[in-house]
């Protein structure tokens, strides 16, 4: 494709002519004849990418105006954007084309997979070949590709690649996770969107947005700019800034539908296991095996978005019985002597909370956790968690998470500032033996915050390890 019709100027640069044949944003993975997207915000790196892409054979350079000495150094022609990002993921849109007919985005700091997932087993559900993207990879089906878990939102190359990958095998819907990171950096600009959601609203990702009005803003972005107008804001009633984000999304000719309590799509009540659905005034029902209102909750969000794409209510409400719970996300991996194991993603002080009160009705006994703190993440965090854990369970384990570069202890007195009568074990797999053995008949045991991830990263090295996994080992070793 001609440079020109990527960029939309038809002398771009004085090059318009050239001929694009690939796109990267990494300069160790240009090949020859790609374009090169220079979004370091340091500049020296920035140059420094731009001559190494030029050896590898790239033919041009996206760049922020600043970066014309370094891409003539280079020799190589300037795509001058004051947004990079920005206008490389809508190169990006324009030089890999296709999407599945319907894509939906799911945001908010708690439920985006399980969301996502939920969304895709009902539209199979319902027969349609069926998506999603996000934490943990991409699931598309027999045929369709798969990958392992990555960014929650891909690079905007590497998202409209498989975007058009997906289209080209078939796969006609779509739901992904949209990262705050993801959302801030554009990287899903340029996505033909049918419909989106909102989940939850807490403290997360402070380290990188440093504000809560600077993460919200990002998650807004989906509503206020990446939504087309006419297009359907599916939003949770009880979530924090639910009023702010229904101002944007009316002020935008965005069509909402709420969900949850009061709204549009709600829960009507339960029948043992089987629940019971307001849609727009009609009454639906499906069973469920699925644990916690905050599940419930995000099978709410789901259907409600199933259904602004155009399901039938009672069919999508009919096609909820077939939604099992995503990997790691309040997922039940081992019973021991009428002791119940959950593992579940909870890494922040709301989702902990949420967790801990979804398995309360299940405890017979006592409710017991084993929790960490991430490190080189937002440090605010942890004593919140430690004070969640504290008030909602009966015996609290403060072991370690991933901590990255930062010293394991001090991250686990952080944690404890807030349960100062927390055990603390610093081997994550000791701490779940040791929870696992205090175990009695009526129990219940949540190991939190690395859900369906399979390593645990200290230092730079990831080593292997598996919650679920060293759950279920410990419990066979102690019954067999």
């Amino acid at each position: 494709m001609r440079l020109s019709d990527l960029t939309g100027e038809g002398g771009a640069c004085g090059s318009g002519g050239l001929e694009i044949a690939g796109l990267a944003a990494d300069s160790r993975k240009v090949r020859p004849g790609c374009l090169f997207a220079a979004m370091s915000d340091d500049v020296a790196r920035r140059d420094a990418f731009i001559a190494d892409a030029a050896r590898r054979g790239a033919v041009a350079v996206l760049a922020a105006p600043d970066a014309r000495a370094a891409a003539r150094g280079a020799g190589l022609p300037l795509v001058a954007a004051r947004e990079p990002r920005r206008r490389y993921a809508h190169i990006a849109a324009r030089f890999h084309a296709a999407q599945p007919r319907t894509v939906v985005a799911v945001t908010g700091t708690n439920g985006k997979t399980s969301v996502a997932v939920f969304v895709r087993q009902i539209w199979r559900a319902l027969g349609h070949r069926a998506a999603s993207l996000g934490t943990l990879g991409l699931d598309a089906g027999a045929g369709a590709g798969a990958c392992g878990p990555q960014l929650t939102t891909p690079d905007a190359g590497d998202l409209h690649r498989l975007l058009a990958e997906l289209a080209r095998a078939g796969v006609d819907r779509l739901a992904l996770e949209a990262s705050s990171h993801g959302l801030a950096q554009h990287r899903l600009d340029g996505v033909r969107l049918s419909a989106a959601a909102f989940t939850t609203f807490g403290r997360d990702h402070l380290d990188y947005h440093g504000t809560e009005e600077a993460y919200f803003a990002a998650k807004a972005r989906l509503f206020a700019e990446l939504l087309p107008s006419g297009a359907t804001a599916v939003l949770n009633r009880g979530a924090a800034r639910f009023a702010a984000l229904l101002d944007i999304c009316r002020g935008r000719g965005r069509r909402t539908v709420t969900c949850g309590a009061g709204g549009d799509i709600r829960l009507a009540g339960k029948d043992g296991p089987t629940l019971l659905f307001d849609v727009f005034g009609a009454r639906y029902s499906a069973p469920t095996s699925l644990v916690g209102g905050f599940q419930i909750d995000n099978l709410l969000c789901a259907l409600a978005l199933v259904t602004a794409c155009g399901a039938d209510p009672a069919r999508a409400a009919e096609a909820t019985a077939a939604v099992e719970a995503a990997p790691g996300r309040m997922q039940r991996v081992a019973v021991r002597d009428g002791a119940e194991i959950y593992v579940d993603y909870a890494h922040t002080p709301d989702a902990l909370r949420a967790a801990l009160a979804a398995l309360r009705p299940r405890v017979r006994g006592a409710l017991a956790v084993v929790f960490g703190c991430g490190g080189d993440r937002d440090r605010g965090k942890r004593p919140q968690m430690g004070a969640a854990a504290a008030r909602l369970a009966d015996r609290v384990v403060i072991t370690d998470d991933n901590p990255r570069s930062e010293d394991a202890a001090a991250i686990r007195a952080e944690a404890r500032a807030g349960c100062p009568s927390a055990e603390e074990i610093g081997n994550r797999e000791d701490a779940i033996a040791a929870a696992i053995d205090g175990l009695k008949p009526g129990d219940v045991l949540l190991i939190a915050g690395k859900g369906h991830e399979t390593g645990q990263i200290v230092g730079d090295t990831t080593l292997p390890f598996d919650d679920a996994a060293v759950a279920r080992r410990i419990v066979g070793e102690a019954t067999s």
